[in-house]
């Protein structure tokens, strides 16, 4: 019988190694429970007025509940009597067309005056966000009181330059009067309150972009347009999702805006938007549960409306 030597030294034996445990990081538990009150803060302030309004679209609710008579049980029958008026779905087509139009027209002007920004010198560059931080911190009633005021068909400023132009037609011109210049001087108030946000969101955005890119892009004799198209536009894709889907948020759900505008004599059926519709029923009304009932509509046709842009968010964070 022969054994094998190694050269080099003595005989080496092989011995089972066994590989070593894999040892689970311990997550731990004090981040969540520091969770705890903000998550109880949101059920309470958040959770209680939905549940409170998901059970009052299914009861009869009005003035005599409102004095101590128990609410009666009628399942659907709230749903059924508001969705086949006429009038509810008038109030949401009129709702989705401004809310998508004012949206639309706000980033683009935010976009506009972020570039604008990330163009001119340092210097102008803070008196254009000292100005737009002036407008988004007016508040809302004096913002549309003064609006108002140039609007107005007897001392207004907006038809003294419209006749002083020219334009005799616009002398004591109602713009409230009319549902279509109606929600022109809405649009005009409600982009001119979002559009300071939406272009400081977006200017945070391109400060972000690397300047080595652009120089590049430059040094390839890229136009300024194919830039913006190409390389700017792509890099800040989240930032415009995000305000995006914050304004078409906001502009579903406006109320106060309308509500005064509506004081100075416009015609109330006419220029209702879902919020002003659900006050009319609410306190007009007194049925505060097709209000609940149309409450719960908006909600769901928020998400509707915004479920493809978060979409598209969660694809761009997976």
């Amino acid at each position: 019988m022969t054994h094998d030597v190694a050269l080099d030294g003595p005989p080496r034996t092989e011995q089972a190694t066994t590989p070593p445990a894999i040892r689970h990081r311990r997550v731990p538990a004090t981040p969540y429970l520091l969770l705890i009150p903000t998550l109880a803060v949101l059920l309470l302030g958040l959770g209680y007025p939905l549940y409170w309004q998901v059970i009052t679209s299914f009861q009869e609710y009005g003035l005599a509940q409102q004095f101590g008579q128990p609410p009666t049980w009628v399942g659907l029958d709230n749903y059924a009597r508001i969705f086949t008026d006429d009038a509810l779905w008038a109030v949401v087509l009129r709702s989705i067309a401004f809310c998508l139009v004012n949206a639309f027209v706000t980033v683009g002007l935010g976009l506009a005056f972020a570039l604008l920004m990330r163009a001119v010198h340092p210097v102008i560059r803070v008196i254009l966000q000292v100005a737009l931080l002036l407008a988004w911190a007016m508040p809302m009633v004096a913002a549309v009181t003064v609006w108002k005021w140039l609007f107005d068909y007897r001392t207004g400023v907006v038809n003294w330059l419209l006749v002083q132009i020219g334009l005799t037609q616009y002398q004591g011109h109602a713009w409230l009067s009319q549902p279509l210049s109606f929600f022109f001087v809405a649009t005009v108030i409600i982009v001119w309150m979002s559009v300071p946000f939406v272009a400081l969101s977006i200017y945070a955005g391109l400060t972000q972009v690397p300047d080595e890119v652009l120089e590049a892009a430059n040094l390839d004799g890229a136009r300024p347009h194919q830039v913006l198209r190409h390389i700017l536009l792509p890099m800040i894709r989240p930032v415009l999702s995000i305000v995006l889907l914050l304004q078409i948020i906001w502009d579903l759900r406006v109320f106060a805006q309308i509500r005064l505008l509506q004081d100075a004599g416009a015609p109330v059926s006419e220029t209702n938007l879902l919020g002003n519709f659900i006050f009319e029923l609410g306190i007009g009304r007194q049925d505060f549960a097709g209000a609940a009932a149309v409450s719960i509509f908006v909600l769901l046709l928020t998400v509707v409306l915004s479920w493809p842009y978060v979409r598209s968010l969660m694809k761009e964070d997976a």
